[in-house]
């Protein structure tokens, strides 16, 4: 049977002269939160995530989302790890950003935000985010990248702004910004056929990661993934030629060096 657990997000501030409430806490707050709570429990697979559900009470304003334990216990160890080292650069792009979104908040409206789960006991903070806190990302870590992927080419168009969208089997389904000039240059069906693509986008040089928002397609490649067996053999037949009269193990042996024991 599925566990549950709660993450509770306390908001302090006013509203004009008047304290916040319920009575007072617009919607479009609301939604800030409702947006965001969901990258900071699942940032990655949110297809198949659990239930999360929601409650507004008084005191200022206590927002309430209960869903798995699982998620509960590895939200509360992030917001323990923030606290420690006071930095967000650690986090995955979907997490750092609902962060800086709630920070963004705290310093438009003037709010707190008090982070706390069910796993603390009586009124303890995990997290607090205010005007005079600064969970942003330090930008420096994000470079301009060149980079590949391959997977089938599922949609391609739209209406003010053209892109592609290609699943891929490590990355999921990307979309890619391209120009509309791009589209119309190629008369074939695009769809439902594999391809590699080339495109420019940032990524994180501490951690790998890439900002899937930021990718703009610089080629489209055909990609045909199949094993050709007379061709395989024909590239080893050209290689023992060049191979012929070296011994394997000697070469190896120099390629990494000698030592003296």
């Amino acid at each position: 049977m599925e566990k549950f657990g709660d993450i509770e997000i306390r908001v302090v501030g006013n509203y004009g002269n008047i304290k916040l409430s319920p009575d007072s806490y617009d919607i479009n707050e609301i939604a800030v939160l409702l947006q965001n709570v969901e990258d900071l429990l699942y940032p990655i697979n949110k297809k198949d995530r659990p239930l999360i559900s929601y409650n507004l009470e008084e005191g200022s304003v206590k927002n309430t989302f209960r869903t798995g334990l699982q998620a509960v216990i590895s939200l509360s160890a992030i917001l323990a790890q923030i606290n420690n080292v006071n930095s967000i650069d650690f986090l995955e792009l979907k997490t750092a950003q609902a962060i800086e979104n709630i920070q963004a908040l705290s310093i438009q409206k003037n709010y707190e935000f008090e982070f706390k789960t069910s796993l603390k006991k009586d009124d303890e903070v995990e997290l607090r985010i205010t005007p005079q806190t600064n969970f942003v990302r330090t930008k420096n870590i994000w470079v301009d990248a060149e980079l590949y992927f391959y997977g089938t080419l599922t949609n391609a168009g739209g209406k003010s702004k053209a892109n592609i969208h290609i699943d891929t089997s490590d990355y999921g389904s990307l979309t890619i910004d391209t120009s509309k000039k791009f589209l119309e240059g190629h008369e074939e069906n695009l769809l439902y056929k594999k391809y590699g693509v080339r495109v420019y986008g940032k990524q994180n040089i501490d951690t790998g990661e890439i900002d899937k928002s930021t990718l703009t397609l610089l080629e489209l490649i055909d990609f045909n993934p199949k094993y050709d067996d007379s061709y395989l053999n024909a590239l080893i037949g050209r290689a023992k030629k060049n191979w012929s009269g070296i011994d394997a193990n000697d070469w190896v042996f120099n390629l990494r060096g000698t030592y003296e024991l």
